[in-house]
């Protein structure tokens, strides 16, 4: 009877994943880290064919250095493009192999992939990276602190 309840339990989650094909909150909980940076990319490139920009191709540089940055605001609860050591997008994308950098996204607090590209595209600054058609090449970084909430890095590079 315990592995029915457990059954269903884990059904109803599924089921809830899946409708509209949007995160929610309670999917973006039970959603891996790299699914949602997938779906980032998937979205930004959706903005950018809009736009008539080329599609992004992932860049393990740039993801290497969205992914550490993520990780150290969400670890260090903090939210900023300047880094606690006091570095730059630039460097950090330098220092994780990746050259020449174009632009980086960062936000927090939003609960699935919908919500934080709706609001990146709804910010003057964030959508002019989104849709820098100079921009060949894309990393995106999702980390989670300690209370669930999910912080955001998109790093977009040149080449």
């Amino acid at each position: 009877m315990r592995n029915l309840v457990r059954s269903a339990a884990l059904t109803a989650v599924a089921a809830v994943i899946v409708i509209g094909g949007t995160a929610t909150a309670a999917t973006a909980a039970v959603t891996p880290a790299t699914t949602l940076e997938t779906q980032v990319v998937a979205h930004t490139n959706a903005e950018r064919a809009k736009a008539g920009c080329k599609t992004l191709v992932v860049s393990p540089g740039l993801t290497k250095a969205a992914r550490g940055h993520s990780s150290d605001m969400a670890k260090f609860n903090y939210f900023s493009h300047t880094g606690r050591n006091g570095s730059t997008f630039t460097q950090r994308v330098k220092s994780a192999g990746y050259a020449p950098a174009v632009g980086e996204n960062i936000a927090w607090g939003y609960a699935g992939t919908t919500g934080v590209m709706t609001g990146w595209m709804n910010s003057p600054g964030h959508r002019k990276n989104i849709l820098n058609c100079k921009a060949a090449k894309i990393g995106v970084g999702v980390a989670r602190d300690a209370k669930g909430t999910i912080y955001w890095t998109q790093e977009f590079g040149g080449k």
